[in-house]
């Protein structure tokens, strides 16, 4: 996988967690950076450790699905895009404020469990895990500190917006891996 795949996924994977981030940015009265922070690093720790966890799941059985892994590949993709796509359309719950452990760990692993499906994916496809990891964890932060100030200064409108182009980058990207390896595109 080329850096600027693996830059679009994490992106992708990352828009979850921006979307939470902008909700809890909209519970604060006032924007707080050291709970931005704390925010950031449990969106950004679990979604660099769950593709881990995945990548050597995919990793211990690839060698039985090397004919069927562009498919899998382009269905786990699909499915986590295709989710996040309705998920932009759902009704939006109340925020909450805390970024106590109680809050947080749920969040942070409802958002990275399409990062333990990625992870799968990188296992299956033999892609440089360090470096995929380490780009999903600080993209996912970054955004992340994003995501917090701008529900703190513009509200809601941008959630569904970030999942609806999170869910279209990963059914994108995942086409994209079922064409190549059908030898319909060649990048």
């Amino acid at each position: 996988m080329s850096f600027l795949e693996l830059f679009l996924i994490a992106v992708g994977l990352a828009m979850d967690a921006f979307a939470v981030s902008v909700c809890k940015g909209l519970s604060m009265p006032r924007l707080n950076w050291k709970h931005a922070v704390v925010i950031g690093l449990y969106f950004g720790l679990f979604q660099a450790g769950m593709p881990v966890l995945g990548y050597f799941l995919g990793s211990s059985f690839a060698g039985q699905i090397e004919a069927l892994d562009h498919w899998i590949a382009f269905a786990l993709l699909a499915v986590i895009g295709g989710n996040m796509i309705l998920e932009s359309r759902k009704e939006d719950v109340q925020p909450n404020a805390s970024v106590s452990l109680k809050v947080m760990l749920p969040l942070a692993i409802a958002t990275s469990i399409d990062a333990l499906a990625v992870g799968v994916t990188f296992g299956i496809l033999q892609a440089e895990l360090v470096l995929s990891v380490s780009l999903i964890g600080i993209v996912t932060f970054l955004l992340s500190l994003a995501g917090v100030k701008l529900g703190n200064c513009f509200g809601a409108k941008y959630k569904s917006r970030a999942e609806l182009a999170g869910g279209l980058i990963l059914v994108l990207l995942g086409l994209k891996i079922l064409l190549e390896h059908m030898g319909v595109l060649a990048f």
